[in-house]
């Protein structure tokens, strides 16, 4: 007898799934299949599980190919499940592989080329149908995005689409999805766009995706100018669409705790935020040569303009840019300092000078510090005026972060939520608003 051992969430049970666990089984003459607790699903950073233990196991078990249903509880169970059922074959989907070689010395080691095209319909009856996101760009951040949309229930990776047509069929051959040629038939597989594009085109591919009736989470910065982001939140308010722009640390745990305890009088009234985030980067990237829309504040601004706007708002009294240029004319180090009716701000971002990246919010009883990367919050203190007293803080922050936003962008899309308070309409259109600013000072404001 040839035994064979899989493991999955098995979450909102779909077509995927169905045929997964019907080719296991066809791998040997008996199936095991491990359904994943909630607890271990959080710690090993899924998120937005729906369904409950038991059901997921009846969805399992009702498929007929399950000889034996176990559950898996830890990280290492794996290792214990393949000796204490003496298993031939472990096998999970193509998404992981090479996750699990180290397996081999135990068993024979199968990934299984994943279900490309999953239909929004389950194979049972639900209210809870998977959204399938389409991601127009496939350049760095799309690489990143499609590992952490895996990690969140209730979504589907569908398909990418790219004017550059040998880029978004590499990309889709990489992650086992589809490549489109045509915008058409791209709006007509998927629910959700997610626009990991360059800044400049971002605009434009917002309106065609509302104008398709598609839910967005366009990549930072969404707009250019203010007036664009004011149109396109209007149109998808209109349309009862969600539009949702992605900055990874507005939406991550660390972020939002230090938020917390910095707007809860702990350190008293906030007179000074002090923002800061640079990253050497090489001198022929994109960020690096384009002549319009790279430069450091374009790339990096929407981190640093972030908690400034978070904590003061966004009805700022001044506004004031400094930067120092490269020999192509783009900024490599740029500080822009805001002067509010109760307090002062900075926040400075570089590509090609190197500073302490921190964020300091500094209080009339104390002062919060979270040192580099403070982007990606996991630790953070705060102090008072007596030396020896410091509170400290931590929080997970799993991946690249991406995930957070996935699911707090799904949970508006199910429960019809139209604004944010993690990232609100009124903070991205006033990051658009100080962009605009800027290429206008600049001297490239572009088109």
């Amino acid at each position: 007898m040839i035994k064979v051992i899989t493991y999955g969430t098995f979450d909102l049970f779909h077509e995927g799934h169905y045929r997964l666990l019907k080719r296991a089984k066809a791998l040997g003459d008996y199936l095991i299949v491990g359904v994943t607790t909630e607890a271990y699903d959080i710690a090993r950073g899924k998120l937005n599980v729906i369904d409950d233990l038991m059901v997921r196991i009846e969805n399992v078990r009702s498929t007929g190919f399950a000889d034996e249903i176990i559950i898996e509880e830890t990280s290492g169970q794996k290792f214990s499940d393949i000796k204490k059922y003496n298993i031939d074959i472990f096998t999970v989907g193509s998404d992981w592989t090479g996750g699990f070689d180290y397996l081999k010395d135990y068993c024979k080691v199968v990934y299984l080329e994943r279900t490309k095209n999953i239909s929004s319909t389950m194979l049972r009856e639900t209210n809870k149908p998977i959204q399938r996101i389409g991601i127009i760009g496939t350049g760095r951040i799309a690489d990143r995005f499609v590992p952490e949309a895996r990690l969140v229930s209730g979504v589907s990776t569908q398909g990418a689409y790219n004017p550059n047509t040998e880029s978004a069929v590499r990309f889709a051959a990489k992650w086992e999805i589809e490549a489109y040629k045509g915008l058409e038939d791209f709006f007509s597989a998927i629910d959700v766009v997610y626009i990991a594009s360059p800044h400049e085109t971002h605009y434009e591919y917002i309106k065609a995706s509302l104008a398709h009736g598609k839910h967005v989470l366009c990549e930072k910065p969404m707009a250019l100018k203010k007036a664009q982001a004011e149109e396109v939140f209007r149109e998808a308010k209109e349309r009862g669409l969600i539009l949702l722009e992605e900055i990874k640390t507005a939406y991550c745990p660390g972020f939002n705790k230090l938020l917390g305890i910095a707007c809860s009088g702990s350190i008293g009234s906030i007179r000074n935020v002090e923002a800061c985030f640079t990253k050497l980067e090489k001198p022929g990237t994109r960020e690096m040569t384009n002549q319009v829309y790279g430069g450091s504040f374009t790339e990096l601004g929407s981190y640093v303009m972030l908690p400034v706007l978070k904590i003061f708002g966004t009805a700022y009294q001044d506004l004031r840019f400094d930067s120092i240029h490269g020999e192509n004319g783009l900024d490599l180090f740029t500080k822009v300092s805001f002067v509010y009716p109760a307090g002062i701000a900075t926040a400075t971002c570089g590509l090609g000078v190197k500073s302490d990246g921190r964020l300091l919010i500094a209080g009339t009883k104390g002062y919060i510090i979270a040192e580099a990367p403070w982007w990606k919050t996991t630790y953070f203190e705060v102090h008072y005026e007596e030396a020896n007293r410091v509170d400290r803080y931590s929080e997970i922050f799993l991946g690249d972060g991406l995930r957070y936003e996935i699911s707090n962008f799904l949970y508006m899309i199910n429960k019809s939520n139209k604004d944010n308070f993690k990232l609100t309409r009124g903070e991205s259109v006033a990051m658009a608003g100080i962009m605009e600013k800027f290429l206008d000072q600049e001297g490239r404001s572009g088109q």
